[in-house]
């Protein structure tokens, strides 16, 4: 990301105006363990430096290395929890915050991380992964049920109609949730989740995609025969890579597809047994009662209005 000057002069105000030079680079090794300012200056090692000059040298190598949010964010935990039980206050804090938003982000206080202003852009990295990154995602994947059977009995323009509707409904329910849709197949897709309470946020885009999906059948399909989707949601470390068919060979990924395609009907939403403990026990008293299969434990939620 490009960070411009004015966002930067916020940081380093507040960094001189706050702290030491030795703990300036203290908290630049939380984000950039092996950063060492007198390799980065020159400077023979244990030469005096000016908290100005750290300060502005600090700032514009972490920009540099793309480490800049992560450095913020940092500032942000410092501030309010303290570093190492001692509380430090860093003055200024908020301008710095408000130039990373002025840039075009968002922060999420239930994270504490910043992701894309979604009203201005929405990329696959959230405008903060770097390739390699790894984190701690829910994953969300659907797959259509007898996707062979519908092209086959309907006409390509009803098939080529349906599946953009029903990418709309998927993309608008992991979307409007902070998620991001992956990959999109003929007969399926994955999305991922990283900020806030992800693995709710990752629940609840699946059960609205069955809701919405209920009612599209009922009212809107233009096939001749109802579309059926199986959804699962797990979670765990996912590496993030520019290559999306390298993001698909994750583990994690890998059994959220067992869920869906071993232990999870045709219309359900099925859930790994740690994600439905993350969940709302309102939300958990709808699902059905736990079983297992070859890759875990599993709880299936439909949506039942047909029953009401």
């Amino acid at each position: 990301m490009k960070i411009k000057n004015i966002t930067g002069s916020f940081c380093r105000k507040c960094l001189q105006e706050s702290i030491p030079v030795d703990l300036m680079v203290r908290f630049a090794k939380i984000v950039s363990p092996e950063y060492d300012l007198y390799k980065r200056t020159g400077l023979n090692e244990g030469m005096a430096i000016s908290n100005q000059d750290a300060a502005r040298r600090v700032v514009a190598d972490l920009i540099r290395d793309g480490q800049y949010i992560d450095f913020v964010e940092a500032l942000i935990q410092i501030d309010a929890k303290g570093y190492m039980g001692r509380r430090y206050t860093l003055k200024g804090l908020n301008d710095v915050v408000s130039g990373v938003i002025q840039e075009g982000y968002t922060f999420d206080r239930a994270s504490g991380q910043f992701f894309e202003n979604q009203n201005e852009r929405i990329t696959d990295n959230w405008g903060r992964l770097k390739d390699g990154d790894e984190r701690m995602m829910a994953v969300l994947r659907l797959d259509v049920v007898s996707n062979s059977s519908l092209v086959k009995q309907n006409s390509a323009k009803s098939v080529d109609k349906a599946y953009r509707d029903l990418r709309n409904i998927v993309t608008q329910s992991v979307v409007y949730r902070l998620g991001r849709l992956w990959s999109w197949e003929g007969d399926g897709a994955l999305a991922v989740f990283l900020f806030g309470y992800k693995e709710k946020a990752a629940v609840y885009a699946g059960m609205n995609i069955l809701h919405e999906l209920y009612f599209y059948n009922r009212l809107d399909n233009p096939l001749n025969n109802p579309i059926k989707v199986r959804l699962a949601v797990h979670m765990g470390p996912v590496r993030y890579w520019n290559n999306t068919l390298e993001r698909i060979k994750n583990e994690t990924v890998k059994e959220t597809v067992l869920i869906e395609s071993q232990a999870t009907p045709a219309d359900a939403l099925g859930v790994s047994h740690n994600v439905f403990l993350s969940i709302d026990r309102g939300i958990q008293e709808l699902f059905s009662g736990e079983k297992s299969f070859p890759g875990g434990r599993v709880r299936n939620y439909t949506f039942g209005m047909e029953k009401a």
